[in-house]
């Protein structure tokens, strides 16, 4: 394969080009070789071979868009302390953070004077930062939080030495209600910090915030006795365009997602919205940077307000509802597939996240880059993972099917424990289907989607000389005030 530029004078291929074609190179056995690298750079060849087959983990990869603020790399651009304030130094991107702050308030449905947030390096200090706000608020308070929560959320829990109550799920991943009922009378005498997952990390299961409230009412806890962080990760930019299910015009107090998950970075990063009247018992002065602060990280790297303002005012609301629909559609469809081939598979409501029996081989788990755990696996349907990388894991999980249990000695696992016993297809519970086991089924229900207006009043809005200012740092950035 040749660089760019010898294909043609002046040709160049886009990394979405790149994957498509590196996909199609790895069927037929063909080494990869990277565009846009010399020949002894082994390493970024490996990259584009690796994300041909990178179905397993949440990571948007269609940002060609990013390529313009390529310029902005050489500038060291740092938003130390609140982005809600003046920074000794003229090199820091507070107004694009604010922006896209303000983008993300309006989405959940919090009011401009109401919230404080900042862009973090990831969901993992999203979760931190919510969760030390609630031991702030509630100092001798109990976190709750499901089996199913991410790894942070009980890392938070061991770095502030809070009492932890670990919470049942069910085979879904959904959080067991009447357990969390229990728990919570069992401590009534203490305050509740509860963690409530928008989208488990495994199987994609979301928490009912109704329900969780209506237990934590039925249970005697008043609202100055609780606090909800929402732990949204990747599900906080696909259910709002499907249901309302994330808003702080209910009693929650902070939510959390990765900004290079569904919307797509090239650099880790997140964001964190809470109510601005809990930022008083965070908040301190720090005369050194002159400026109040309230965040984990101190310094903050400045370069990734601007590549989510890029993406967000490149794919307004109505471009990213377009690819919550095809991502929803395509995991529906895949999950299908594999359950008309007879192996075991499931698919939680408003999620992207397939889970299925884990395969026998682990250089089949290592080339599709699959998570696993116990027995069973994942596959997550993002906005880069096109329906024909589905059909192709699909074909060669059924051939490498063939071959791994082909002499009966070895049989596929039974996954009715991880996934329910209607979506396991093992020799035992081959054959029951949902209409056998009513009200079990947590996979049939097809969403609808909301609609949106192109309307700019639903677009990020930046002060223009901020934009003009950007726009003068490099003559390639090209940017496009959304309100123009």
């Amino acid at each position: 394969m040749l660089r760019d530029g010898e294909q043609a004078p002046g040709a160049s291929m886009t990394a979405t080009q790149k994957m498509d074609i590196a996909r199609q190179l790895v069927k037929l056995g063909v080494d990869v070789i990277e565009a846009d690298f010399p020949a002894s750079s082994e390493i970024e060849f490996e990259l584009v071979k690796c994300i041909a087959h990178e179905i397993g983990f949440p990571e948007n990869i269609c940002y060609d868009h990013h390529v313009a603020l390529a310029p902005l790399l050489q500038f060291h651009l740092n938003n130390c302390g609140d982005p809600f304030t003046e920074n000794p130094v003229d090199f820091h991107s507070k107004d694009f953070e604010v922006a896209v702050l303000d983008w993300f308030a309006k989405l959940w449905e919090i009011e401009k004077d109401e919230y404080w947030g900042y862009v973090t390096h990831g969901g993992t200090e999203g979760n931190l930062h919510g969760i030390w706000i609630g031991r702030e608020l509630l100092p001798n308070g109990i976190l709750y939080a499901s089996k199913d929560s991410h790894y942070s959320v009980f890392k938070a829990a061991r770095l502030y030495k809070i009492d932890l109550e670990m919470i049942n799920t069910t085979t879904n991943g959904e959080m067991d209600y009447s357990d969390l009922r229990a728990k919570l009378l069992h401590n009534k005498d203490k305050p509740a910090i509860i963690n409530i997952n928008i989208g488990t990390t495994f199987k994609g299961a979301i928490d009912d915030i109704d329900v969780i409230l209506q237990t934590l009412e039925d249970c005697g806890y008043s609202h100055n006795k609780f606090y909800i962080h929402c732990d949204a990760a990747l599900s906080g930019l696909i259910v709002p365009f499907i249901k309302n299910v994330i808003s702080f015009k209910k009693p929650i107090g902070s939510v959390t997602i990765s900004g290079h998950k569904f919307l797509g970075c090239p650099i880790p990063c997140g964001v964190q919205i809470t109510r601005k009247s809990h930022i008083a018992y965070l908040s301190r002065n720090v005369e050194y940077i002159a400026s109040m602060d309230a965040t984990i990280s101190g310094s903050r790297n400045g370069l990734t307000p601007i590549l989510l303002w890029y993406s967000l005012s490149s794919k307004n609301q109505i471009g990213i509802q377009q690819d919550v629909k095809r991502c929803l559609y395509n995991a529906r469809y895949l999950k299908d597939r594999l359950q008309q081939a007879n192996i075991s598979v499931m698919l939680n409501e408003l999620s992207t996240i397939v889970v299925l029996e884990r395969p026998l081989d682990h250089e089949f788990t290592r080339h599709w880059q699959l998570s696993c755990v116990r027995d069973i696996a994942h596959v997550i349907v993002m906005p880069s993972i096109t329906r024909e990388t589905l059909d192709d894991f699909f074909i060669d999980l059924v051939q490498k099917r063939k071959m791994w249990y082909q002499d009966g000695s070895v049989k596929p696992p039974c996954v009715a424990d991880d996934i329910g016993a209607q979506n396991c297809a093992c020799a035992l519970h081959n054959g029951i289907g949902p209409e056998l086991l009513s009200g079990l089924s947590f996979s049939n229900r097809q969403p609808s989607l909301k609609r949106y207006s192109d309307d700019t009043t639903l677009y990020l809005t930046l002060p223009r000389t901020m934009l003009n200012l950007a726009i003068s740092i490099g003559p390639s950035l090209n940017l496009v005030d959304p309100l123009a």
